[in-house]
Parts: structure tokens; sequence; C-alpha cells
């Protein structure tokens, strides 16, 4: 069988040299375009030097449309602007989008959601096998435990982070929810400072630290009397968020056209 052709989006920073390094590690697995935005300064570098490879003959570029032209998937971990505007080149030629990028909007999910009647779509705020397991925990544990235990979320990223809560912490905030059988945007308390009064039965909260080289850490807190249970996922490297997302591309690859999650690819939907 031919190994799966790939796109990484956002090839020139952190993540998309991960997933470069990801790529040449798997078999079954080629990187065939490096997308980079087009005020880049690293347009026409080789991707496999800046991920700290051989050189792999695939230079950066910002033209999607002709690198997809021979292309099965594209791997993307951008910005929401970046994102929406692969959606549609990718939906138009009929690749796997699999899709890490955090802080979009509701009317960013609503476009990718437009898309999967005709395209095949795996979207995750964390594309880690131990994130997506603490997440079906987070909403077995809060199906099972009364309000008379807070739900309480935190998280902490390097200081370059710029989206808070994280796209993760919503992530396990959902799972929550879900579990609690409640809406979580009607039940989310972020950002306490002063005197905010006591606590509001029901509500999850959230927490966000910011600072060094964090890749991800999470921990979800149910507090109840003189009790509490810390369920905590910690991330080492973000290798581990780049080999997920190859895993998905590769579970995606001849799919039918559908919005897909990482507990699809886990087979975690049942827990």
């Amino acid at each position: 069988m031919s190994p799966m052709r790939l796109i990484v989006a956002g090839a020139g920073g952190r993540m998309g040299r991960a997933l470069i390094r990801a790529i040449s590690d798997t078999e079954g697995a080629v990187v065939v375009g490096a997308l980079e935005a087009p005020t880049s300064e690293l347009l026409g570098k080789d991707a496999g030097v800046l991920a700290g490879l051989p050189a792999s003959g695939v230079k950066l570029s910002a033209d999607l449309w002709t690198m997809s032209k021979d292309a099965d998937g594209i791997l993307d971990f951008t910005v929401p602007a970046a994102t929406i505007a692969n959606v549609a080149i990718a939906a138009e030629r009929g690749i796997v989008h699999v899709i890490g990028t955090t802080g979009l909007s509701a009317s960013d999910n609503a476009v990718i959601k437009s898309v999967t009647s005709q395209a095949i779509v795996v979207q995750s705020f964390n594309m880690s096998l131990g994130v997506n397991l603490l997440a079906a925990l987070v909403k077995r544990v809060a199906q099972s435990l009364g309000e008379g235990f807070d739900i309480e979320i935190v998280e902490m990223h390097h200081r370059a982070k710029i989206d808070a809560p994280s796209g993760t912490a919503l992530m396990l905030g959902e799972a929550a929810a879900q579990g609690r059988g409640i809406v979580l945007a009607d039940h989310s308390a972020r950002g306490r400072d002063g005197i905010t009064g006591a606590r509001t039965a029901g509500d999850i909260g959230f927490a966000s630290l910011r600072g060094g080289t964090v890749s991800g850490d999470h921990s979800v807190i149910f507090a109840g009397p003189y009790e509490r249970i810390e369920l905590t996922h910690k991330s080492e490297d973000r290798m581990l968020f780049a080999h997920g997302a190859l895993k998905a591309a590769l579970w995606a690859h001849g799919k039918k056209p559908g919005l897909y999650s990482m507990a699809d690819v886990l087979g975690l939907g049942d827990i």
C-alpha cells in the first residue's frame, strides 16, 4: 500500500516541526507539503532541515491549493484564521483534515462542521491518548457524583500560549458537563478575583497558569465534603500530540465524510 501523503500546516513552528519528525519516524506516511503563512520568513526553507532532519526536498510554501493536489491529508495545528482558510481547500480537494487548533470560536466550529458532508475531519483539542482517556473518565466520574462535589479544572502551559483556558481544559469541562447533563456555557466560572462571593453550586471552575516551557498539564478536581478526587495528566513532550495526530490521519484515511474525534480514533466512545 502506498504511504499516506501528508501536508503539515504551520510547518515552521514548534508543533509543525514535531509533526514532520513524527511522520519521518512512521511507516505508511510521508510529507509532501509544508504550509506556512504568506508573511513567514521561512518560506522556501527545507521542511526536513527545519525539523532537525536531513533535507527532504519539501520547501515551505503558502500555496495550499497547489501542494494539496497530490496529498491525502493535512495536519493542522495553527491559528483559527489559518485553519478556517485551510478547511475550504481541504474540503474541495476531499483530503483528510486533522485539526488540533485551539481558540476556535463557535462560528469557526460551525464552518468546520458545515464541510463535513463532503470532507473527512478529525478534530480534537488534544490528540493525546492519555488526555482522551482522561476526558472519558471525567465524564464518568461527573455522572457518578452529585452536586455535593464541586468541579475545578486547573491547567498550565508555556509562557507563549496565547489562549486561555486551554482547548484541552475546555474539552475536559465539556466532558464534566456532559456527565452532569448540563450546558458548560451556563455553568462555567472563570477568572475569579476580588470579593466574588461563595461558589455557585453546579459551576465548573477554570484556572489557567502560564510559565516556562510546560507543554501541558491538566487536573480535574472533584472536591466534596471531607474528600477530593483528582484526575491529572502531564505531557512531557509535544511529540505525543504529533504522534496522536498522525494516528488520527492514518485512521481517517479512507473513512466516509464526517466529523470525527479522537474518541472515535481510539475507540473510547462507549466509556
